[in-house]
Parts: structure tokens; sequence; C-alpha cells
């Protein structure tokens, strides 16, 4: 074989440059990086080197030939034209890889079995026995890149890849391949902080990839040391004698390098983890270098060394493990942790998301761009400031203005509750509001439900500072929290938008979390996980409570039922009938739900899966008529169920008549909307007589900031007069 080979060193993305100097380091010429990888040449020691002691590469593939094809017998003759009994025996192994991106040979596994073909008959021929095909540990393995024109044939001198350096034992969730991990802490400038003596820590370790990977830099360990195969093992032109020296060299300076090795610590929250953690260690033969602590915060940490160093991390980030809200609080409390712990220190994080990245609440001063597979993954460089020495230094005027907000809200929620907490206790009511955004920094409406906290934040607007919204979000958790003195366990956090059409049914997540509270005497199955809206509209108590004085004997109609509540009030004031009519499979099986767990069973009580607006055209030719009918229509829909869009300013007018077309002659409407600025076209109603009944459905705790606005609705004055009391 010519002395001076040609190779080419694969890597990730990103990380040409680093290889590329490693090559230089391995006595490699002629190096010319390229997409994912770099081309050199150089002699077999060279190429043994990189293999031995390249920390970032994936594999050395040494080129056999190189060839123009146009078809698939091109691709056949070049690869025969190679002399294969040169390379390995015809008793042994080979695999082979292809890959491809020419017009006509354009199935990799096509072309990988024409391969196959080329060398199997050239055996044959020659020698009338060929090697066996073997996908572990062949002899030799065979690379071949096919791209427009042209066709490469290399054999693999790494066999398997070189990220795998033998000490992994297991792994933890989401690894880090180990060649990743060292293009990390090369760009984190580590070679020359270990130099110094300078400590390394991982608050974040998982199987501890990056903490192993900075042990073999500081102690210049070779890489490749503890790896008992390589592609050129059993290579019919392998040098013995040239990789026996190379390794030996190697073993030598391993062993001096344990001498000065600067701090290594690792802190992992998980015990198990921990575990494969120490396992990996001690099989890299790092015991004695590396420290696992098991924990959930940097803050264990007690004895600092005396001189500053780097903290180098690869949080979650949402791609395998982890729910957003809970990301972005471990990175901003990462954040803040290492801020106030280590001031001076260098910080490199590792993360594909830039989202996340803003939440950790620290400038980077430098980011690079690395690939972990096909993922865009950055890498944020920071360094901590130092401690402010003298009289602490006051907050800024930001931070004052919000710690200010905070006691504000705190003072509100805790004057709201010792109010409302007595007025619940003497009406018997479980579930209430105590906080409808009464403070407009603070966003949020909460309400208790038989000690669980639901909290639905107003969505910001989008000029307002992410981060800054989630820390808020957060204070408002902790001052519930404190204030209410519940478990944080128990406190339900949803964000409040906009919804139309189909969003406002969809689920938020299919735990199936029901729980059932009570309401005058009666039971309500309510969800407060699930769905936007718990099942009880907690506005609409006095409105219920209403239609359960006034429904006795009579005939009762609930549209747009939702949960049916309305209907269990109207069965328990001994309605003669009840109708209850949704277009939601779900909310009307909630409603039979909500009529059983009260013992309301029967014909008398009928369930009707119907567009309300379209039953509503054909609704009156049957001759039914009832006595008392309750009408709370969504605020807009256009539901894929619904034939029609409904806007409630717009066509509410329209939609009481054709309801009044079912209402008894001496029957009650109540009608309810909680759009915002909602006025009722009195105008368009005027065949009516009408009574606004808001203040008087309004309860205690909705007097702050009323939820909805109702009216009753008549075609005689003395049918209204069960109604406005």
């Amino acid at each position: 074989m010519n002395n001076q080979l040609s190779l080419f060193a694969t890597c990730p993305k990103g990380v040409e440059d680093l290889l590329a100097t490693e090559c230089k380091h391995s006595h490699l010429k002629d190096i010319r990086p390229s997409h994912g990888g770099v081309y050199c040449r150089g002699d077999l020691s060279a190429a043994y080197h990189l293999c031995l002691w390249s920390r970032t590469a994936s594999r050395v593939l040494l080129q056999l030939a190189r060839f123009d094809v146009s078809d698939h017998d091109d691709l056949y003759n070049g690869v025969q034209a190679i002399s294969w009994p040169e390379h390995v025996s015809a008793s042994g192994s080979l695999a082979i890889d292809c890959n491809s991106s020419h017009k006509v040979i354009n199935n990799s596994h096509y072309a990988m079995l024409k391969v196959k073909d080329a060398i199997i008959d050239q055996f044959q021929s020659q020698l009338e026995r060929r090697p066996n095909i073997e996908r572990n540990r062949p002899d030799i393995r065979i690379n071949v890149y096919i791209d427009r024109d042209s066709c490469s044939v290399y054999l693999d001198l790494s066999g398997e890849p070189l990220h795998m350096r033998g000490y992994r034992q297991q792994a933890g969730a989401a690894p880090l391949k180990e060649n990743l991990a060292a293009a990390i802490l090369l760009r984190s400038n580590w070679p020359a902080l270990a130099a110094e003596g300078r400590p390394l820590i991982d608050p974040l370790c998982g199987s501890a990839t990056l903490l192993l990977e900075a042990a073999y830099i500081a102690t210049d360990k070779a890489p490749g040391l503890l790896r008992d195969y390589y592609g050129f093992s059993s290579w019919k032109q392998h040098d013995a004698a040239i990789w026996n020296r190379l390794h030996h060299e190697a073993e030598q300076k391993a062993e001096a390098g344990k001498q000065q090795v600067p701090a290594l610590i690792g802190i992992e929250k998980s015990f198990k983890v921990a575990g494969i953690a120490r396992d990996n260690i001690r099989a890299a033969g790092f015991a004695d270098l590396i420290e696992i602590k098991q924990a959930d915060s940097v803050t264990v940490i007690r004895d600092l060394p005396e001189i500053t160093g780097l903290i180098v991390t690869n949080p979650p980030y949402g791609r395998r493990i982890g729910e957003s809200d809970q990301l972005k609080q471990l990175y901003l409390d990462l954040g803040k942790s290492l801020k106030n712990h280590f001031p001076g220190w260098n910080i490199a994080l590792f993360t594909a998301s830039h989202e996340l990245a803003k939440f950790f609440g620290l400038r980077a001063h430098h980011k690079n761009t690395l690939y972990n597979g096909a993922l865009k993954c950055t890498l944020y460089q920071y360094r901590v400031r130092e401690a402010q020495t003298g009289e602490d230094i006051q907050a800024k005027p930001a931070e004052q203005a919000d710690n200010r907000d905070a006691e504000m809200f705190a003072n509100r929620l805790t004057k709201n509750l010792k109010h409302l907490r007595k007025w619940a206790r003497r009406e018997g009511i479980s579930c209430y509001r105590i906080y409808d955004a009464d403070i407009p920094q603070y966003a949020v409406a909460i309400d208790i439900y038989d000690g669980f906290v639901h909290v639905q934040e107003y969505e910001p607007p989008k000029t307002v500072n992410k981060v800054k919204a989630f820390v808020r979000i957060q204070d408002i958790i902790d001052q519930v929290a404190q204030v209410l003195e519940v478990n944080k366990s128990h406190i339900i956090l949803k964000t409040r938008k906009r919804q139309s059409g189909s969003e406002q049914y969809q689920r938020l997540d299919e735990a199936n979390r029901a729980m059932v509270v009570q309401e005058s005497g009666l039971k309500f199955r309510v969800n407060l996980h699930d769905y936007l809206d718990t099942g009880l509209f907690l506005d609409h108590r006095p409105t219920r409570q209403m239609i359960m004085h006034i429904a006795k004997g009579k005939t009762f109609l609930n549209l747009f039922a939702y949960t049916g509540t309305a209907t269990v009030y109207a069965a328990a004031g001994g309605a003669a009938t009840t109708t209850t009519v949704d277009m939601s499979n779900t909310y009307l099986g909630w409603a039979q739900d909500n009529m059983a767990l009260n013992g309301f069973k029967g014909e008398q009580h009928r369930f009707l899966r119907e567009d309300c607006l379209q039953w509503l055209e054909t609704a009156a030719e049957t001759g039914n008529r009832y006595q008392l009918i309750f009408l709370d229509p969504p605020t807009f829909s256009n539901s894929k169920k619904m034939e029609t869009i409904l806007d409630i300013k717009r066509d509410h007018a329209e939609l009481i008549d054709k309801v009044m077309a079912l209402l008894d002659e001496q029957g009650v409407l109540i009608f309810s909307s909680n759009a915002r600025n909602f006025k009722l076209d009195s105008d368009a109603l005027s065949d009516y007589i009408l009574r606004d009944i808001t203040k008087q459905t309004t309860s205690e705790d909705f007097r702050r900031k009323p939820a909805h606005k109702c009216w009753c609705l008549a075609r005689n004055a003395d049918a209204l007069k069960a109604c406005v009391r």
C-alpha cells in the first residue's frame, strides 16, 4: 500500500474545524475541512494516531478507490477493480454500508447489493471461496459513497463509531454522544482551564458524559484507549507493531496525567441515574477523580474550590423528556442559582431550544452552532459577574417594582380570602372565586374548588417579555400556595385565551382527573385539569338557584347546556320534565352523569345531541312548548359540527326570537351572555317584556367583576314575577 494514504474523517456538523486541528496534531497533511468531516493524507501511523486520539471524529475512513459511475455496471466494475484479497481473507467477514445520491443509482440498498456481488464474485473466481457478511464487528467494514458522477470506496478504520469510547455501561435518558460532548468542552476552552487546575461542575450530569470527557482531556488520556475493537484489527494490512507502540505511549501519558487533575463534580437528581454515572466513571478508570452528588441543586456544593472554573451542562430541552413549563422553571432556577452562587465562573449551556435559553437569565458572550444528529443546537457561553464587595447593592428599580407588585398581590389575595371565606361558610359554598385580575399586573382568575385552586392566566399581550411573564406567574403560584395554605400540587394553572370553533371543546390533557363537589346541596362532577373550563360556571350559581326556585311543575329546556348543571337545579326544584340540548357528546354525557349523581333518571329527562341553531329551525313545528327555558350561548362559535357561525353580539336578537317561539304563553326565558361589553338589542326584542336581572344573578364572589349579564323575557308581566324578586 502507498505510504501516503487518503483519509476522510467524519464528525458532527459544526465540529469540522476542531477535527482539522486534531488531524494536524496526528501529523496528517493536506488537511481540508468539508461538510461533516475532514479530508487529509498521511501514513499508517498518522491514521492510527487519529483513530486513537481524536476526541471529535465519528469515523476514520481510508480511501481504497475513486472512479466515475453512470450506471450499476460502472459501480460493479469499479468495485471489482480493487484487489479485495489484499484486505480480507476468503475465510474472513465483511460488512458494507452504502449511501447514494446518484440520479440513476438511486437506491442505496440495491447499490450495496451490487457492491457485495462485485466483491464476492471476485473471491469466487480467484479463490473459489468467499468471506461472510457480518454486521457485528466484521474483519473489515466497507463504506461506499456515490454522488452525482463518482463513487468513493472506503475501508472504515474505526470499525465502530469512535464516540463509543468503551466506558459506557448504561445511558440515561437522551444521552449525549461522547464526541459531541468533547466538542462542547473544546469550544468552552476546557483544555486551557484544566491546565490551570480550574474545576469543572456539571449541575445536571445525567450519566456523566461531559464529566468523563472532561477527565479524558484533563488527564491527556487518549479517548480510544479502552476500545477493544477497531476496523483495522483484522485487516490484512494492519501493522500491529505501529499500533502497539502508539497504544503503549498513550497508556503512559494517561497514567502520568492522573497526577494533577482539577476537581470534577457532577450533580444528578435521580438516584438511579447517579448510579449509572458512577458505573461509567469506574469503567473509565476515573473513580478517584470525579465526584457525583445525588441532589437536585448546585447549592449542595458548600465548599467550592478557591479558584473559579467552568460549569458545563446539557439540560433537557423538551424533545424527549419534560413538560414545557417544568423546563422553563428548570432553566430559570438553574440560571438564578449559578448567578447567585458562582461569581466569576464560566458557564457553557448546550441546548436545542433558543426559547428555553432565554429563561436562563444570563447574556451569552459567545454562541456556537453544533448539531446533535440532525438537530441544530447552540452552545451558549456566559461569564458570571464577580461578587460585589462592600455594602450590599440595592435592588434595581425594576426588581423593586416587581417586589412591590408581588406584595400588593399577596395583600389583595389575603383581604379577599378573609372576606369571602366567611361568606362561603355562611352560604355553605365550597367552590368560589377569590380573585379576578384585581391588580392589572397579575392578570389571573383564581377559584377555589374544595381544597384545590384553579388559576386561569389571561393570555399576556405579545409585547410582554415571555420570561418576565413566566416569572410573574410563578410568583402567583408561590403566593397562592402561601396565602391559601395549599400544596402546589393542588394548584392547577391554565392560560385562558380567545378560542374559536372546536378549540373550546378540545381536551388539554388525557388524565381524566375528575372530582365531585357540592353546591346548594347538589353534587357535580368537575375536572380541573383536562379542559379549559371545569364543568361548573361559578358565576351562574345564583342563576341556577333562581331556576330551582321557579322550576316546580314546569317543563324545562336547557339550550347550549354544557355539563347540564342548570338542568340538575331544575330537576331538584321539581321540574315536570327537562330537555337538555348540546352538540358535544362529551358535555352531554357529563350532563347525564351530573343528573345521575343526584338521582335524576327516567324518561322525563331527555338529552339531545344537536346543534342548537339547527334544532331551533324545526323544534317549533313539533308543537312542544316549555314553561321555563335557560339560554346561555357561547360568545362565538364556528365549530365544524355547526352549519352556521354564531356571533352572539350580532345574532342574539334573532336567536332569542327562535327560542321564544318554543316558550309557553305563561313561560319565562332566562337569557345570559358573558360576552365582553354585551348590549341587549331591546328595540329588536320590543315584542317581549324584558327585565335585567344581572345584579340579582351576581353573587358575592363576582361583585368586583361581574362575569355575565342576564335578562328575564316573557310575553306578559305576570310571568316575570317569578324571577323578579
